[in-house]
C-alpha cells in the first residue's frame, strides 16, 4: 500500500480524524496533524498497538482463524407533508440505518482438501444467503417503521386540520349570532322610533291604547292574546307588532360571580347555598378534584376555597375568632383603673398526702368528711380571711384520673402549693403537679405535711424534690418550703406568711370596675336549682342580673352564692362564686364573661356551638376513615358500649379520659361512649342505653322513678359509683373478661416407638416405651420423626400388655394406637401435650 496521510487513512478505516490522531499518539508515533504522511511501518506499529489494547496480538491473529468486518450505512427518506393549511409545503425526513456484519475465516492451506473446500463453499453460500435474508428483513422493518411514522404524521395533520375546521366553524357561528343580535337590536330601535312617530301623529289613538299596551307588556302578554275579539283586519297588524316586542326575561350573557364568605369549616350544603347553585353541582366538582363528600359533610376552609375558585367565584375568608371578637368588642373595658387583688392559690399533690386536710385547718371546716372514700373528686373553690388579707384557694384532686382538673387548676392560679407527705415522699402525682406548675409558669411553694409523725423525714423530701429542679431556699434555690401538720396546725402560719410574701412579689392587680371576666371551675346540674356553675372571677365585678356567657352556654345570673351557700349580690376579682341561671352546663375550664345584652350572648353561643359541632363531625368522619383502614384485613375489634352520667362536669371529663386510656391499652377491645352528661339518670338515657346495648355508669347520681322502671323493663345494666377508682376497676374487669382466651401448650410426656405390630382391630400398633413424663389417653398427641412433626391428632388406644389403661408413666412399656394414622415407624417419637388457658389482662 502506498503512503497516505492521516486524514485519508481515517476516511479509509471509517473513524474520526481526531480519534485516529489520539490513537497514533498513544502508539508512540510522531504525528503532527491530519496532513502528516503515515508510512507502512507506522501503520504496522499502530495496528499492533490496537491489537494489544483489544487483547489480540500478532500471534493471536496469526493463529486466529477469522476476522469480522462490520458495515453501517445511513440513508435519508423524505416524506411529503399533508395538504392542510397549517402544514402545506412541509416535508418530513426519516433516517434509515442499515447495519451489516461479515466474518472471514482463515483456513490452513495444507489441511484443505477438495471435499472440505466444497463443503466450505456451500457453507459460505448458505451464510451469504442468510445474511442477505437478514438484510432484507432489516430493510423491510425499516420500511415498515418509515410507513408507521408517515401514517402518524398524516393522522396528526388530519386531527389538526379537523380542529382548525371546528374552530373556524365556531367562529362563524359566533359571528352569525353577533350579526343576528345586531339586526334584532336594529329592528327594535326602528320599531320604537316608528311607534314614537305614530304617537306624535295620532296622540288620541295612542292614548286610548297606551294603558292597555303598557299593562300587557308588563305582564309579558302578547297583543294577539287579548281576551276581547278583534277584527280580522287588525289581527295581522297586532301580530306583527308583537313579534318585534321585547321579552321581559333575558338570560344573562356573562356568568354571575359572587363573593363567598368561608369560615374555618363549612358544610357542602351551606357552600352551595352561598354560591346559589345546587349541592349536586358542588359534589360533582369535588369528585372531579378527587374529594368524596356528601351534602351534609363538613369540609375545611382550604378545600372550600379550592372548590369555590374552581366554580368561578371569589373567596372571602373569615375566622370564627374574629367574629366573636367583633361581637364582644363593645364589652371590653380595659381603660378602667387596676387595683390590687387577692392571690389565687391552688393546692396540688399526690392522693392522700393531706391537701384537703390542710385546707380544712385553714378554713376551720371539715370537707374531707363529705367526700366519698376520703379523697377529693371535685375542684373546691374557697376564699379565706387571714391576718395577711384575703386568699382564694382551689383544692384539686390527687387521683391519677383527675389530670385535666389539676391542669385547669394550675392555669387559673397565681401560686401553687405542692403538698408532700413527709413519711411518703415524692409520688407520681407529685411529679405531675410539678410539671403542671412549670407548664403554667406559676411560682411553687412546697408544704411538707405530716411532720408530726415519727417516721417523717423532711430532708428526704427535699432530696427527692431536688431531682426535679425544686430547690429549697436554704439550699440556695428559689422555692420556699414550709413544714406543716394539718392535724396539729404546726407551721400553718408560716405557710400563710410565705403565700402573702409571694403575692407581694407578684404585685397582683386587676380591674374592679366594668364587666366581669372569669373561668368556670366546675359545673353541675341540680334537680331543684337547675344548672349550677362555680366561677372564679378574675377581672371586673360580677353582679346579680348580669348576662353571663360561658363557653356555649349563656343566661342571666338569677342568684349568686359564696362557698358557704350564702347569697351575695356581687363578687370582685379572685373571688369564687356559685352562679345560677345558665342555659346549660358549661364545660369546666370555659371562659366566662359578661356581655351587653341577651341577643349578643345567644349569637356568640350559637356560633361556638356550630363551630364545635362541625369540628367534632369532621373529626368523627376522619376517625371512621382511619379506623376503617386500620382494621382492614384484621380481626374485628370487640367494643364495650357505655353511657356515663356524673354529678359535675369535671368528674365526667375525668371518667371519660380514664375510659379512653383503658381502651387504648389493648388492640383487641375498645370502648364507645354512646352518651354522657351531667345530672341524674333519666328515662331517655335508659332508652338510649337499651337501643345501643350499653352499660349505664352513674357517678354520684341516681336514676329517677321512670328511669328505674325503664331499667327493669328493658333489662339494662345499671351501676352506681361514688369513688372514681372503683368505677375504673370495674370497667377494667369487664374489658378483661371480653378478651379472647389464650392457650399455651405444655408437654406432659414423650414415648419412643421400638416396634410396630399389626392389629385386626386397631391397625398399626406402636410398641413404645415412655421416656419422659407420662402418656395419657385423653390428651392430644404429635408424631415426630427425626424431631420433625409429621402428624398431629389423638390416641385411639393405650394398652399395658392386654389391659386398657388411662396413663403410662416414665420407664414403662406400652402399646399405642394413633387414630386415623398408620404410618408409624420404629424410631418415631409420640409427644403427648396439654393446652392450658393463660389468664389475660389489658396489658398483655
Amino acid at each position: 500500500m502506498s503512503e497516505v496521510t492521516v486524514k485519508q487513512l481515517a476516511k479509509t478505516v471509517g473513524t474520526p480524524v481526531e480519534r485516529l490522531l489520539e490513537q497514533c499518539k498513544e502508539a508512540g508515533l510522531q504525528i503532527e496533524n491530519e496532513n502528516t504522511v503515515i508510512s507502512d511501518e507506522n501503520k504496522a506499529q499502530l495496528l499492533n498497538f490496537l491489537r494489544n489494547i483489544h487483547g489480540k496480538s500478532d500471534k493471536d491473529l496469526s493463529s486466529g482463524k477469522k476476522i469480522t468486518l462490520k458495515r453501517k450505512s445511513v440513508s435519508e427518506l423524505k416524506v411529503s407533508g399533508s395538504s392542510g393549511a397549517a402544514t402545506a409545503g412541509r416535508a418530513k425526513t426519516v433516517s434509515v440505518e442499515v447495519r451489516k456484519k461479515r466474518t472471514y475465516v482463515k483456513r490452513d492451506e495444507a489441511a484443505v482438501n477438495p471435499e472440505q473446500e466444497e463443503l466450505n463453499k456451500l457453507l459460505e453460500e448458505k451464510n451469504q444467503r442468510l445474511e442477505a435474508e437478514r438484510i432484507q428483513a432489516e430493510e423491510a422493518a425499516a420500511k415498515k417503521a418509515e410507513q408507521a411514522a408517515a401514517k402518524k404524521i398524516e393522522d396528526e395533520e388530519q386531527a389538526r386540520k379537523k380542529a382548525d375546521a371546528e374552530a373556524a366553524k365556531e367562529a362563524e357561528r359566533k359571528a352569525e349570532e353577533e350579526r343576528l343580535k345586531k339586526e334584532a337590536a336594529q329592528k327594535r330601535a326602528d320599531s320604537e322610533a316608528k311607534t314614537q312617530a305614530d304617537t306624535r301623529k295620532k296622540p288620541k289613538k295612542a292614548k286610548k291604547s297606551s294603558s292597555s299596551d303598557i299593562d300587557r307588556k308588563e305582564l309579558h302578554v302578547s297583543k294577539d292574546k287579548r281576551g276581547k275579539r278583534k277584527k280580522k283586519g287588525a289581527a295581522s297588524k297586532q301580530h306583527t307588532a308583537s313579534a318585534d316586542s321585547k321579552h321581559g326575561f333575558e338570560k344573562p350573557v356573562a356568568p354571575v360571580v359572587r363573593e363567598v364568605e368561608i369560615s374555618d369549616t363549612i358544610t357542602v350544603a351551606d357552600l352551595a347555598s352561598k354560591m346559589s347553585i345546587k349541592a349536586s353541582e358542588v359534589i360533582k366538582v369535588m369528585m372531579q378534584m378527587g374529594v368524596m363528600a356528601t351534602i351534609n359533610q363538613v369540609i375545611d376552609q382550604e378545600t372550600a376555597i379550592l372548590v369555590t375558585e374552581e366554580m368561578g367565584h371569589t373567596v372571602k375568608t373569615v375566622s370564627e375568632g374574629e367574629r366573636e371578637a367583633a361581637l364582644l368588642s363593645h364589652g371590653d373595658d380595659d381603660n378602667s383603673e387596676k387595683v390590687a387583688r387577692p392571690p389565687v392559690v391552688t393546692i396540688m399533690g399526690h392522693v392522700d398526702h393531706g391537701k384537703t386536710s390542710l385546707l380544712d385547718y385553714i378554713r376551720e371546716s371539715t370537707v374531707t368528711t363529705g367526700e366519698a372514700g376520703g379523697i377529693t373528686q371535685h375542684i373546691g373553690a374557697y376564699h379565706v380571711e387571714t391576718d395577711k388579707g384575703v386568699i382564694s384557694f382551689l383544692d384539686t384532686p390527687g387521683h391519677a384520673a383527675f389530670t385535666s382538673m389539676r391542669a385547669r387548676g394550675a392555669q387559673a392560679t397565681d401560686i401553687v402549693i405542692l403538698v408532700v407527705a413527709a413519711d411518703d415522699g415524692v409520688m407520681p402525682q407529685t411529679i405531675e403537679a410539678i410539671q403542671h406548675a412549670k407548664a403554667a409558669n406559676v411560682p411553687l411553694i412546697v408544704a411538707v405535711n405530716k411532720i408530726d409523725k415519727e417516721e417523717a423525714d423532711p430532708d428526704r423530701v427535699k432530696n427527692e424534690l431536688s431531682a426535679h429542679e425544686i430547690i429549697p431556699e436554704d439550699w440556695g434555690g428559689e422555692n420556699m418550703f414550709a413544714h406543716v401538720s394539718a392535724k396539729t396546725g404546726d407551721g400553718v402560719k408560716e405557710l400563710l406568711d410565705a403565700i402573702s410574701l409571694q403575692a407581694e412579689l407578684l404585685e397582683l392587680t386587676a380591674r374592679k370596675d366594668g364587666k366581669a371576666k372569669g373561668t368556670v371551675i366546675e359545673a353541675s346540674l341540680d334537680k331543684g336549682r337547675g344548672v349550677v356553675a362555680t366561677v372564679l372571677v378574675q377581672e371586673g365585678t360580677l353582679r346579680k342580673g348580669d348576662i353571663l356567657l360561658a363557653g356555649q352556654e349563656y343566661g342571666r345570673v338569677r342568684a349568686m352564692f359564696d362557698e358557704n351557700a350564702r347569697p351575695i349580690e356581687e363578687a370582685g376579682p379572685s373571688i369564687p362564686v356559685v352562679v345560677l341561671g345558665l342555659s346549660g352546663t358549661p364545660l369546666a375550664g370555659d371562659e366566662a364573661l359578661v356581655v351587653e345584652d341577651d341577643r349578643k350572648a345567644r349569637e356568640v353561643a350559637e356560633m361556638r356551638y356550630h363551630k364545635e359541632r362541625d369540628v367534632r363531625l369532621a373529626a368523627q368522619q376522619q376517625a371512621k376513615l382511619d379506623s376503617m383502614f386500620e382494621n382492614m384485613g384484621s380481626d374485628e375489634v370487640k367494643m364495650l358500649n357505655v353511657l356515663v352520667k356524673a354529678d359535675v362536669q369535671g368528674s365526667l371529663e375525668a371518667i371519660k379520659d380514664s375510659l379512653m386510656k383503658l381502651a387504648a391499652s389493648n388492640d383487641e377491645i375498645g370502648i364507645t361512649i354512646v352518651g354522657s352528661g351531667v345530672g341524674g339518670i333519666t328515662e331517655t338515657d335508659v332508652t338510649l342505653a337499651a337501643a345501643s346495648n350499653a352499660v349505664v355508669l352513674g357517678f354520684n347520681v341516681r336514676a329517677d322513678a321512670s328511669a328505674r322502671r325503664a331499667v327493669s323493663e328493658r333489662d339494662v345494666d345499671l351501676h352506681y359509683y361514688s369513688v372514681i377508682y372503683d368505677l375504673i376497676d370495674q370497667v377494667r374487669s369487664a374489658l378483661t373478661g371480653m378478651l379472647d382466651a389464650r392457650y399455651e401448650e405444655k408437654i406432659i410426656g414423650i414415648a419412643e416407638v421400638k416396634d410396630v405390630f399389626k392389629s385386626p382391630k386397631f391397625g398399626s400398633v406402636a410398641g413404645s416405651i415412655v421416656t419422659e413424663g407420662m402418656v395419657k389417653r385423653d390428651q392430644p398427641i404429635r408424631v415426630l420423626r427425626e424431631n420433625v412433626v409429621i402428624y398431629e391428632g389423638e390416641l385411639e388406644s393405650l394398652r399395658r400388655f392386654k389391659d386398657d389403661v388411662n396413663e403410662v408413666r416414665s420407664g414403662t412399656e406400652c402399646g399405642i394406637a394413633v387414630k386415623n394414622y398408620t404410618d408409624v415407624r420404629p424410631g418415631d417419637q409420640i409427644e403427648v401435650f396439654d393446652r392450658v388457658e393463660v389468664k389475660r389482662s389489658l396489658d398483655a
